[in-house]
């Protein structure tokens, strides 16, 4: 990518607490439109990295670009292009959905008729007139992001937005999400615990564990870089593992098939001819790619057995600019 074609990106950025190392030279690179899925564990340091990118707290070292520019002389106007969902919404439970969005829309300066297209795009037209205390989480949690929106942001900046919703809430947040991409031309840079609702809304990854990057890059270079398994079903697996086993392969039993890691779809082909050429008796063949949820938990346990962070060459590229 060429300069100027990324929304955010930081440069060596690292913070400490004490001596908890937070953040450790964090290069993000997330390119405009989509949505990017910023992924990691309770702990990681997605919340202080989303600090940092919004200017509520100062890094140790390194370097905040948005749009372009440099947070640091440059907040004020910067801040103005961006929305942002951080934690829980802060709310006045007292006065009505709509009026919440009439107390912020005043201090932004926004135009008034922003209070009805943000209530329409979150859903809460029908519920604007409530007082907030008779909201559930995800009436909350939707409201939080209509006052998030109430400056037509470039680029909104969500932390962990489905935390405590039920199944119904999340589905209703997902759905929300991917939408505004497509409908609004927002950017929307998310953080996340929950890797299968990621999975189904970003097209970009940057996955942190302990502090560091270990990938950066679409979902499908993800994928790619994992290898991919192979389904098996014959009627005589113990002949048949052995024969895979023997041959080189590295096989599990996984739900009443052998499930046998493949570097290439032509591995199909060659187990295939394997088993056939032994007499065996195939019925089932299938590539599958692993889940985002298997991959993560592959390269943070890789990580944490090596007991130090890994870069991917996703994150190589980054850190070469």
């Amino acid at each position: 990518m060429q300069a100027g074609e990324y929304l955010i990106e930081t440069r060596g950025l690292s913070r400490r607490f004490g001596a908890q190392l937070a953040v450790n030279d964090l290069n993000l690179l997330v390119p405009e439109a989509g949505v990017y899925g910023f992924l990691g564990p309770n702990g990681a340091g997605k919340t202080t990295a989303i600090r940092m990118l919004l200017g509520l707290i100062r890094p140790d070292a390194g370097e905040v670009r948005l749009f372009g520019q440099p947070l640091i002389s440059n907040h004020r106007a910067l801040m103005s292009r961006v929305g942002a969902l951080v934690e829980a919404p802060s709310l006045y439970p007292h006065l009505t959905g709509r009026e919440n969005l009439e107390v912020t829309r005043r201090l932004l300066g926004s135009p008034r008729e922003l209070i009805d297209v943000a209530l329409e795009t979150v859903r809460m037209t029908r519920d604007a007139g409530r007082r907030v205390r008779e909201y559930s989480l995800g009436m909350r949690q939707r409201l939080g992001l209509a006052l998030a929106l109430l400056n037509r942001p470039q680029l909104l900046i969500l932390d962990e937005p489905t935390n405590g919703l039920d199944p119904a809430g999340i589905h209703e947040m997902r759905d929300l999400i991917r939408r505004l991409p497509e409908e609004f031309g927002v950017t929307v840079f998310l953080s996340s615990h929950l890797l299968s609702e990621v999975e189904q809304i970003a097209g970009h990854i940057g996955i942190i564990h302990e502090s560091r990057l270990l990938f950066q890059g679409t979902l499908s270079e993800l994928q790619t870089k994992q290898q991919t398994e192979l389904a098996v079903g014959v009627t005589q697996s113990e002949e048949a593992m052995d024969c895979l086993v023997r041959a080189g392969w590295s096989v599990e039993r996984r739900d009443g098939l052998l499930s046998v890691r493949a570097a290439a779809p032509d591995d199909a082909m060659k187990i295939n001819r394997l088993l056939l050429d032994q007499r065996l008796d195939v019925f089932h063949l299938a590539l599958t790619q692993r889940s985002l949820e298997d991959i993560f938990l592959t390269l943070t346990s890789d990580v944490s057995a090596n007991g130090r962070g890994a870069e991917t060459s996703g994150e190589a590229n980054g850190r070469a600019r």
